[in-house]
């Protein structure tokens, strides 16, 4: 028996083996597919998916055969990687001086026919083969089978690819959900320690105000510490929304039972709307089963939106709900000044703002609201009013079911 020569690319070919992380995964589908066609191609019965390892072959994929490995010396495919521009093909291994006396030929599973197409990277390494085994000799492959042999190994490579690139993105997945935890988790703790200072710096500016008002009388500096407790306001309401919008990724969803027209009516009712609103139900007096922290969290930051934004002295809301098997789809309506369509997209960008009547606008609200339906795998968008009446008109599609 002649053993397989070395190949003298051998350690860049075992790290070009190593990058795809296959060596020892289970049995998949995809690969014994390949072999089971090869096998009935060629007319054999067996065929298997090999890769030559430092000192074994091992098989991906087996048809017609119950071992996983052999060692790499009695390896058929240990001599098939060193000419990887072309089939190896052994019609009798029985009359060649190679293979004669093999342990894999005069014992199970007595390889007498082998024809082996090499698994080439696309830096031209070659990892093992596709082969097809007959127990007893044959004269060869035809120029058809030949053929087929070889884009059906191009077809392992591929799934080898594959293989490598979704293992990529599931490693890259999971360092952006790790490095958006980090985030949530300093965000949130940044904006908790930004307003204890901002809380003594309103405090402090009370006092003087207050203790040294005869003094302050008919000066700037009123003014000026007026303004400067506005500004610490704005950063406090800014604070808030950061909060809020961090604890949309960081907060557990439970799903409850709860009456949508009641629960639009209590936030109305105890909310700190800028102005009167009157809300106008359409098939809302139902009960669904949804998170109701985050369907609360959306009302709030609608009707907040239409507040600050409205060109009335008071204004007008419709929300009407419909459903199917699958979703509640609710559709908000006000008649308000409304959202230009160039802006329908960027407006539930984080810090993205728009003129309101009312100053603070932190551009936090509609991206909370999008965090909240995404969070739940639903969908939030803006179209126009029917009839193109004046004013915004939200829809917002959530899911009966949700999946941790």
């Amino acid at each position: 028996m002649q053993k397989p020569e070395i190949p003298d690319n051998e350690h860049l070919r075992f790290e070009a083996l190593d990058a795809y992380k296959i060596l020892d995964t289970l049995p998949e589908d995809e690969y014994d597919a390949l072999t089971k066609i090869a096998a009935q191609i060629c007319g054999t019965p067996i065929a298997l998916v090999t890769l030559v390892d430092h000192n074994r072959q091992w098989f991906k994929s087996h048809h017609g055969l119950n071992a996983t490995e052999t060692p790499r010396d009695f390896a058929f495919c240990a001599h098939a990687i060193n000419t990887p521009d072309e089939l190896f093909i052994i019609p009798d291994a029985t009359k060649d001086e190679r293979f004669h006396d093999n342990p894999l030929t005069i014992n199970d599973p007595n390889v007498v026919f082998y024809a082996g197409a090499p698994l080439n990277t696309k830096d031209g390494y070659s990892l093992g083969t596709l082969c097809v085994i007959d127990t007893k000799p044959r004269e060869g492959l035809t120029e058809n089978q030949q053929e087929s042999l070889k884009a059906l190994a191009n077809q392992v490579i591929s799934q080898f690819e594959l293989r490598k690139k979704n293992r990529f993105l599931e490693d890259l997945n999971d360092e952006i959900i790790k490095k958006n935890v980090q985030l949530d988790q300093f965000a949130y703790r940044l904006t908790h320690d930004l307003k204890v200072p901002i809380r003594g710096i309103n405090s402090l500016l009370i006092f003087i105000k207050e203790d040294y008002k005869t003094l302050l009388e008919d000066t700037e500096l009123e003014a000026c510490i007026d303004l400067i407790y506005s500004r610490n306001e704005y950063m406090d309401f800014l604070i808030n929304g950061i909060l809020e919008y961090t604890k949309v990724s960081n907060d557990q969803i439970c799903f409850e039972d709860f009456n949508v027209e009641s629960t639009i009516q209590y936030i109305v009712n105890n909310g700190a709307l800028h102005i009167p609103t009157h809300i106008n139900f359409r098939n809302c007096d139902t009960f669904i089963r949804h998170s109701k922290i985050g369907f609360v969290q959306i009302i709030q930051n609608l009707l907040s939106n239409t507040t600050k934004h409205t060109d009335k002295e008071e204004c007008n809301v419709w929300i009407s709900l419909t459903e199917n098997e699958t979703n509640y789809s609710f559709v908000y309506e006000d008649d308000g000044p409304g959202i230009p369509e160039k802006y329908w997209l960027k407006v539930f960008e984080l810090f993205e703002t728009v003129n309101s009547k009312y100053g603070k606008n932190a551009g936090i609200g509609l991206s909370t609201i999008k965090a909240i339906v995404d969070r739940v795998v639903g969908t939030i968008y803006l179209k126009n009013r029917e009839d193109n009446k004046k004013g915004a008109c939200f829809c917002f599609v959530l899911p009966k079911e949700y999946n941790c």
